[in-house]
């Protein structure tokens, strides 16, 4: 496949050399794009028949999560709710329960709140449109853009933390991106998105593949690359990140702990648990308390009379 093209910037007339934040990158998409066609994984989502509605549950399930962890529930969960409506038609604690332990569980009650929403906006179909998409509940800007693009070959830039770390290493020159989305990645992003729509779909989803599989955060292997001979970073001899230090994610003796504990309790109950059941899970009455209530304050699990808790119903 070929890339579209555009007029070369003056300063890279003459040059084939590494590719600069001020081009348009289009000697990038071609080689991405033939490598991910040839490499990509075959994931139930990418298939024709996981639809739209397959598209948008894997991107709430991938956040943060890797493909290892989603693939099962991803299966569960659209033999279980193989439409939105079918899923709106369920309590969203069904939605918490079948999440199992994919971890960061207010995904799933902002999924059922999609799923309600396409059901009772849009006649039960994903909606085609990206202002219509990020105007659902629990969408934001990435999974709108990522929706489009995946589902229906639209162009937009979809910038998750591969995407990013691809970008910052080839053609920003840096090893690690921001710990947050900056506006100049954005910038970037757009500038190096190609102009056709169904070659902008393909480069999105490539070079989302390209950080998943090669340029990964660890354990980079270049001599899988097919832009290493471009990669800025590689050419400047891979200089050591000395930016903010990287945020490391704990998780043991943490509050999401805690969270966790109490949720796998509520997750395997069918009836609705007594305070003694849920205080049994953790020693630390004060830590315990506060994650219960954050549990509660979040939507996640229903206080009853009695001091029975369950999970949401409504």
């Amino acid at each position: 496949m070929t890339a579209p093209t555009k007029p070369t910037p003056p300063a890279q007339a003459d040059s084939r050399g590494p590719v600069g934040d001020e081009t348009a990158g289009d000697d990038l998409h071609a080689p991405v794009i033939d490598w991910f066609e040839e490499h990509a994984r075959d994931l139930p989502w990418r298939r024709p028949d996981a639809g739209p509605w397959g598209v948008m549950v894997s991107e709430f399930m991938l956040q943060q999560t890797p493909v290892s962890r989603v693939l099962p529930v991803y299966e569960q969960w659209m033999a279980r709710w193989p439409r939105p409506a079918d899923l709106a038609e369920d309590a969203p604690g069904e939605a918490v329960r079948a999440w199992g332990r994919l971890g960061y569980p207010r995904r799933a009650l902002r999924l059922h709140g999609a799923a309600v929403a396409i059901t009772e906006r849009h006649d039960g179909d994903v909606p085609t449109e990206h202002a219509q998409l990020l105007a659902l509940p629990g969408i934001g800007e990435y999974t709108a853009a990522a929706v489009a693009s995946f589902a229906y070959g639209q162009r937009h830039p979809v910038l998750d933390t591969n995407v990013r770390r691809v970008f910052a290493r080839a053609v920003t020159g840096v090893q690690y991106p921001p710990n947050a989305t900056t506006a100049a990645e954005r910038k970037l992003a757009r500038t190096l998105l190609p102009d056709d729509e169904r070659t902008a779909a393909l480069w999105a989803a490539a070079s989302m593949e390209l950080g998943a599989l090669v340029c990964t955060a660890k354990n980079e292997t270049c001599v899988r690359c097919p832009i290493a001979a471009l990669c800025v970073w590689r050419l400047a001899g891979k200089p050591a990140h000395d930016g903010p230090p990287r945020r490391g994610q704990t998780y043991a003796g943490t509050d999401r702990q805690v969270r966790g504990r109490l949720l796998a309790v509520l997750r395997e109950a069918v009836t609705p648990v007594p305070q003694s059941a849920l205080d049994r899970v953790w020693e630390e009455p004060v830590q315990r308390a506060r994650a219960l209530d954050g549990l509660v304050s979040d939507g996640l699990v229903e206080p009853l009379a009695g001091g029975l808790y369950r999970l949401p119903q409504s």
